[in-house]
């Protein structure tokens, strides 16, 4: 399972820390969810989510206001009581220095935010979602092609890395070449990256590794990228029957997670880059509404009736 601590959270989210005797660094997080503890500020404290991290913001300091300071410290020191990783404020906002010292009582980190309640729950959310995600790491090619995230995959030798460089020359932008990092981020969103060791280079047989950013910009890299598609290249079967008209959807499945897939076969004399661009221009057009072979097909119709 994913983890991070308390101490990762903050400097990656520029919170700052109120309680700097206390070591963050030895919290750690592994729930991708957070809460703001309306009820709980209330006393009710049945199915508390308290391995969440905490928020409070002008609501909840609004009512924490209007407690007595006996209720105030009852309410923090059960809350406390829990264990909760950390308790974010949020507005510049500031606890006072009896939740402070409940805070060092119970060794919960307190940090604190300038931004509003929404901004800061919507990026340490998807911050949290991504970072804990589910993991896998396949064997392939992520490109950035159009917008739509194009992973490439087949066996090794076949010809990915090259298709890739082809990608980079005609505008589009790496992702991750040989291994990619797979986050399952939600149930209908994937998103790739690279390791940070492989960052930025290709594996060119015969030539070596190329380090894509340098030689062609930083408008040819990207950190991470969805995956909208699969394209899986494989050898030319004379035995094999090829789709022609693209009418059956195929899907492979990473994380559980259903991505449609495509399988090129690859002979001497085809351009694989250019048909990896066509086929992420069409997948893109079909999410527009627009489907090349409905049009063929009302073509072909409108045809034979004006020749009956």
């Amino acid at each position: 399972m994913s983890e991070i601590s308390v101490g990762q959270l903050a400097r990656d989210n520029n919170l700052r820390s109120l309680t700097p005797d206390i070591d963050a660094d030895e919290i750690i997080l592994n729930v991708p969810n957070i809460n703001r503890p309306a009820l709980q500020l209330a006393g009710f404290f049945d199915h508390f989510d308290s391995h969440r991290v905490q928020i409070i913001g002008n609501v909840e300091t609004a009512y924490v206001a209007t407690l007595s300071r006996e209720q105030k410290i009852y309410v923090f020191d059960k809350m406390f009581s829990f264990n909760i990783p950390c308790l974010v404020y949020c507005r510049n906002h500031m606890p006072d220095e009896d939740v402070l010292e409940l805070a060092r009582k119970y060794s919960v980190p307190l940090l604190a935010s300038r931004c509003n309640t929404s901004d800061v729950f919507a990026r340490m959310l998807r911050y949290l979602q991504e970072t804990l995600a589910p993991t896998l790491t396949i064997h392939g090619v992520l490109m950035d092609i159009f917008g739509e995230g194009v992973l490439i995959t087949g066996e090794s030798g076949i010809g990915k890395s090259e298709a890739a460089l082809e990608l980079i020359k005609r505008g589009h932008r790496l992702v991750a070449d040989d291994a990619v990092e797979l986050h399952r981020v939600t149930e209908e969103l994937l998103v790739g990256r690279a390791p940070e060791v492989t960052r930025h280079f290709i594996e060119l047989r015969g030539i070596g590794i190329v380090d894509v950013k340098t030689l062609f910009g930083v408008e040819s890299v990207k950190e991470t990228q969805s995956v909208d598609m699969v394209i899986n290249l494989e050898e030319w079967d004379r035995s094999k029957t090829y789709d022609r008209l693209g009418n059956k959807d195929e899907y492979v499945e990473y994380l559980g997670n259903k991505i449609i897939c495509y399988s090129i076969p690859i002979r001497p004399g085809r351009n694989v880059a250019v048909i990896v661009e066509s086929a992420a221009v069409n997948f893109r057009q079909k999410k527009m509404g627009y489907d090349a072979l409905e049009e063929f097909y009302k073509r072909v119709q409108n045809n034979m009736i004006k020749n009956r």
